[in-house]
């Protein structure tokens, strides 16, 4: 936010006397001796005011280089005890995990619920390197003053346990980065309403409490029948078992969802408002929770739950109940090694957490294909030397990549359900002009697409339109060579190397902040510039209830609302027609996680993994999602198409239809 030098009221009261001395003594100059000795005072006054003043502010300077210090050699320090006060990383995690279970424990009586979570986007929210890349740049840019507002949603263990708020994941203990786990939900012990995040966990091992949807009833039972462990040093050796199923209302309620899904920052201004969005729509009006679309049996639409055995205990499942679903698809899709995510119970046994950076499944480090060549004098880190471990390693890289293929299923019906073509107009169609309009909608009710963090969602529509032959005559939601769209926050467009694209229907909000000139200007991130040396994220001096946002930001929102619709306007002039016809339009519907705008933004601090900015850059753009793709003759003068999908083509999604070309593709993009 923008600083201001600070004066006490006195001092400016002192001022403005002083000013007025300076008017009225122009006007009623008594003598001249007596005009030069007020001025002289005047000057002097007000050279002690500015010296007192630049004293003030370097003391304000001065203390906040000292707390920042104080607080970074903190952060430094507890990671640092961490590992020498335990002895090792295995130790730090095993003082973690009982105090805060990990989702690895809960897989043994829950592998349905695990195995759905593990690739989900709460999962991956501390995982992904553009997190702590984006966290890192607001902490940088607010001279710390941002303090755990981002991170704390996206691994509210870490700060619990006071870890540092910017550090490489592997540093992070193996529960904090499971991001949004289990006992994020199921150890919250009251609804907490819209607190950006900030809400207490309840700690304990697995054996403690654990709150849910569900009574204690077949849980009593369980321990009863099985050879199950409720507490420690009951029936050695047996499964350890949570020693109750407390019953909480609100899990069957949109309030939980409601903690993390609005966001407001300290300065009023509104990042996220899905759970508001959610307030005023139909779905709300009709009685339907969050739950009913993204928890039931078909992502995106309220479709009834699945029923099956909560837990597996020995092998053997519990009575047949009702089931939700805890996969939780979304935009977010993974772009870092398959080794480390989805997260697996797999995985760390066969190498670290590190390790799995360097091993190169891409060469083929493991397969058949690879290992039948003499590789002894290839240079393989510590790590891989050893042949078995090798092909261990690449059978469990191929399982992941399934894992995620089978994820994207969810994905893309989620997507496809949100995101869709209406109406298609032709207005003008003859060798003078091509002219028609394409209209998208929301195909929900429950909130806006995209929603959430909006402003850096990039959904858009690409048009093409090529002649018999297949030359291209007009083009709109083309990319620049680094991978944007041609809108304002392109580099290229911003460059003067490319032009604007001028037909662009994106649905991606713009951030907005005030200049010192007065007018507003796009911004990637929501911290503004500061004037001075003092970028302080605090909180305003006037409300914010009326307009609900700060003074000097603001977002100008481009989703679609529940069940909206906006059109695209799209003309080809007759200089660029080939007088070749019929043209055919080719539309696509394109969903991509993070625009690379940003990617390029947040480089300065660079990204976990040894990741370079051009790999995450590229990772991001391919695996964009083509959610749908239709082609169109233009074979009459004018007329309407309804594009409208069917039930059944938003559920066959691509990665069902094409799961072999899928699996390679996915390959290519980790």
């Amino acid at each position: 936010m923008p600083g201001y030098l600070i004066l006490k009221s006195s001092t400016i009261l002192i001022l403005l006397i002083l000013s007025n001395a300076v008017a009225f003594g122009s006007e009623n100059q008594e003598t001249e001796k007596n005009s030069s000795s007020t001025l002289d005072r005047i000057e002097a006054g007000a050279e002690s005011l500015v010296k007192d003043a630049k004293q003030e502010t370097e003391k304000v300077r001065r203390e906040v280089n000292s707390y920042g210090q104080k607080e970074r050699q903190k952060l430094d320090q507890l990671s640092a005890d961490a590992l020498q006060d335990l002895g090792a990383r295995a130790h730090y995690d095993l003082a973690v995990v009982n105090r805060f279970p990990s989702a690895s424990q809960c897989a043994d009586c829950h592998p349905r619920e695990y195995q759905e979570w593990a690739a989900s986007p709460h999962s991956y929210a501390q995982i992904s390197p553009m997190f702590n890349a984006m966290q890192a740049t607001f902490i940088k840019r607010s001279k710390g003053t941002n303090g755990d507002f981002c991170i704390r949603c996206h691994t509210e263990v870490g700060m619990t346990l006071k870890e540092p708020l910017f550090t490489a994941n592997a540093n992070r203990s193996a529960v904090s980065r499971q991001g949004i786990t289990c006992v994020v939900c199921h150890r919250i012990e009251k609804p907490y309403g819209r607190v950006s995040g900030r809400f207490g966990l309840e700690q304990g091992s697995i054996n403690a409490p654990m709150y849910g949807p569900l009574s204690n009833e077949i849980l009593k039972q369980v321990i009863d029948k099985y050879s199950v462990s409720p507490a420690p040093d009951i029936k050695p050796g047996s499964e350890r078992i949570h020693s109750k199923a407390d019953k909480r209302a609100y899990f069957s309620t949109a309030q939980i969802c409601s903690m993390c899904h609005d966001v407001n920052s300290q300065n009023g201004f509104r990042l996220e408002a899905a759970y508001t969005q959610f307030l005023n729509s139909p779905a709300k009006a009709r009685g339907e929770v969050c739950q009913d679309c993204h928890m039931g049996k078909k992502p995106g639409i309220k479709s009834g739950y699945a029923k099956g055995p909560v837990a597996h205990i020995g092998g053997l499942p519990t009575p047949i109940q009702k089931v939700t679903n805890h996969s939780f698809p979304g935009p977010d899709y993974p772009i870092v090694h398959p080794g480390i995510f989805p997260h697996s119970t797999e995985g760390p046994e066969i190498a670290s957490f590190e390790d799995w950076f360097s091993f190169d499944y891409k060469a083929g480090w493991g397969s058949d294909v690879f290992e039948s060549v003499n590789n002894d004098g290839h240079a393989f880190p510590e790590a891989w030397k050893s042949h078995r471990k090798r092909r261990q390693a690449y059978e469990f890289i191929q399982l992941q990549i399934e894992r995620m293929a089978n994820f994207d299923v969810a994905r893309y019906q989620l997507l496809r359900r949100g995101y869709q073509f209406g109406k298609f107009v032709v207005e003008e169609n003859n060798d003078e002009q091509i002219a028609f309009n394409v209209e998208i909608k929301n195909g929900t009710d429950g909130h806006n697409v995209p929603t959430g963090f909006d402003s850096e969602r990039l959904v858009f529509v690409q048009v093409t339109v090529a002649d018999v032959e297949g030359k291209v005559v007009f083009r709109s939601g083309d990319r620049d060579p680094n991978g944007d769209v041609r809108d304002f926050l392109s580099r290229y467009v911003h460059n003067w190397e490319v032009p604007a694209d001028p037909y662009l229907l994106s649905l991606e909000s713009d951030f907005l902040g005030l200049t010192i000139r007065g007018g507003y200007r796009p911004e990637i991130l929501t911290v503004n510039y500061s004037q001075t040396a003092l970028p302080f994220i605090r909180p305003n001096t006037a409300s914010s209830l009326l307009t609900g946002r700060p003074p000097d930001t603001r977002k100008l929102v481009r989703s679609l609302s529940p069940g909206g619709t906006r059109w695209g306007e799209y003309k080809v002039d007759a200089k660029a027609l080939t007088g070749n016809g019929p043209y055919t339009v080719n539309l696509k519907f394109i969903s991509q996680m993070m625009p690379v705008h940003l990617t390029w933004d947040v480089s300065g601090v660079g990204f976990d993994y040894g990741l370079s900015a051009k790999e995450v850059a590229d990772r991001i753009v391919k695996g964009a999602m083509v959610l749908w793709e239709l082609n169109i003759v233009l074979d009459k003068k004018s007329g309407v198409l309804d594009l409208t999908p069917t039930e059944d083509q938003i559920m066959n999604s691509p990665p069902q239809l094409h799961k072999e070309s899928w699996l390679l593709d996915l390959e290519q993009i980790f």
